[in-house]
């Protein structure tokens, strides 16, 4: 069958090689034919041996990447077997990396590898992460100068500095290794994640949003985004001086807050909505009780009096879930002088606006929306998919006299972030609720480095709340809302 194929014996194959003599008419033609050219010498395969020549270093560099990897692995294993895992979370830091080089150390001698001073340090680094922290995700973590960090499966983990996304060398061994580290994110507030709940949203220790997605949903390998929040809290001062908007914004905000106007801060994805929910709450006073519903927490107020509230998925049984609306309908009996809500996307908007027309001013939220008007409409649909049978005008006016202001937040083209837009509205004219913009971020050009080349200006329209702010003893001068001249 495979006769093609297998080897000949020797004698035969000989035989087989043997020349057969040559009739007349060969030999003749053999006669008139030139001699055989004489072999070239073998001096020119030097060139194709060049290629890998050229490569071998990377090659080499790779394989003992690849094979410190499975070090790191295996060493892994033996910590487990041999570390009291239940001693470990009183263990202190430095016990604990004592301990974990002992053991790698011996691990190393035993399999026979050497590694030079900086290699072994790495290592038991690395290790010390698998075991406490969150493996490779740890050294991107304690980065300041990185904003998200986002896993397209074990062997593609992307950061954004900056405002760009690049590509970084760290991986995970495989897709087991990744699931591990997400697993133990989630259990540690309580949620799970597995093929039968594919998705999930967490928080880090450190307050950071986390959201995973896992097979079968996740095709290429799991997917993980994590939104890292800044150990030190942002102020208005702050915002000012990054340039997120100017001295004057600042100044009417603070006076908006201050009298208790309901806000709603609008923006599309990394815009910056909850940092500048976070700076806003700055304003409030310290003697008010505030009340926060999430989906996960994140708002880091630093008042004295706030209540925290989570909502809660579904259990393996479908059941005890407890959504953003079930914390708005138990906050409203909870005594509260303002309630922020930390995003409103779905059937919680109508107890929102309630709660903004009976008596909690000052109340404040965030929506998805490109600006000022999509933020109104964005709301009506909420409504509108919360299922209330009401007229579009019963709805216009509800929402015109719930909200006094809409602050757009926008991430522009160059990665940076600016409040864009600040408008009041006031009201209803017929069928349409009335709006006004008093303060703007007006784009005059690009750099060569396209870096957008803008400022921030006045309408010169006055503001709706003058009254409202002089009786409440906040007197802003006239000037602020004159027009900045480019």
């Amino acid at each position: 069958m495979f006769a093609r194929y297998k080897k000949q014996d020797p004698a035969k194959a000989a035989s087989n090689a043997a020349p057969k003599p040559l009739t007349e008419v060969a030999r003749a033609a053999a006669a008139k034919a030139p001699a055989p050219a004489a072999p070239k010498p073998m001096i020119a395969r030097t060139v194709p041996k060049a290629v890998p020549a050229k490569a071998a270093p990377e090659n080499k560099e790779k394989k003992r990447r690849e094979r410190l990897g499975e070090i790191k692995v295996e060493l892994h294993s033996r910590l487990l077997d041999n570390l009291n895992l239940a001693a470990l979370d009183k263990a202190s830091e430095t016990d604990l990396k004592s301990e974990i080089m002992q053991i790698t150390s011996e691990a190393l001698d035993e399999i026979g590898i050497v590694l030079n001073r900086d290699e072994r340090m790495n290592l038991n680094q690395e290790l010390y992460d698998e075991v406490k922290g969150l493996g490779p995700l740890e050294t991107l973590l304690k980065d300041d100068s990185v904003n998200d960090i986002l896993v397209n499966g074990p062997q593609q983990i992307f950061v954004e500095r900056n405002g760009k996304l690049t590509l970084t060398d760290i991986t995970f061994k495989d897709e087991r290794h990744l699931l591990r580290i997400i697993d133990k994110i989630v259990s540690a507030v309580g949620r799970r994640v597995d093929e039968s709940n594919p998705y999930v949203d967490a928080r880090l220790a450190d307050g950071s949003r986390f959201n995973a997605m896992v097979p079968p949903i996740a095709v290429d390998g799991s997917l993980v985004s994590i939104r890292k929040f800044k150990k030190e809290k942002l102020g208005i001062q702050d915002l000012v001086n990054f340039g997120a908007f100017s001295p004057e914004m600042a100044l009417y905000l603070e006076a908006a807050v201050s009298t208790r106007l309901n806000v709603i801060v609008s923006g599309g994805t990394g815009s910056g909505k909850t940092t500048t929910l976070n700076a806003l709450s700055s304003f409030i006073d310290d003697d008010e009780r505030i009340l926060t519903i999430e989906d996960t927490a994140e708002l880091q107020l630093q008042q004295t009096h706030v209540g925290r509230m989570e909502s809660r998925p579904a259990n393996v049984e479908g059941k005890g879930a407890v959504s953003q609306r079930d914390c708005l309908k138990n906050a409203l009996r909870m005594r509260p002088d303002r309630i922020i809500v930390g995003e409103t996307r779905g059937e919680e908007v109508i107890d929102m606006l309630q709660a903004m027309n009976t008596g909690h001013d000052g109340s404040m939220t965030t929506i998805h929306a490109n600006s000022a008007r999509d933020g109104v409409s964005r709301l009506e649909n909420m409504i509108a998919m919360a299922g209330m049978e009401m007229p579009i005008k019963a709805v216009r006016s509800q929402i015109a006299s719930a909200v006094n202001l809409i602050v757009q937040a926008s991430r522009l083209q160059d990665g940076s972030r600016r409040m864009t837009s600040i408008t009041e509205i006031t009201g209803m004219e017929g069928d349409v609720i009335s709006m006004q913009e008093v303060f703007r971020y007006q784009r005059v050009g690009l750099t060569p480095e396209n870096k957008i080349i803008g400022h921030f200006t006045a309408t010169g329209v006055r503001s709706h709340f003058s009254e409202r702010f002089r009786m409440w003893g906040m007197n802003l001068p006239a000037e602020i809302f004159e027009p900045t001249k480019g």
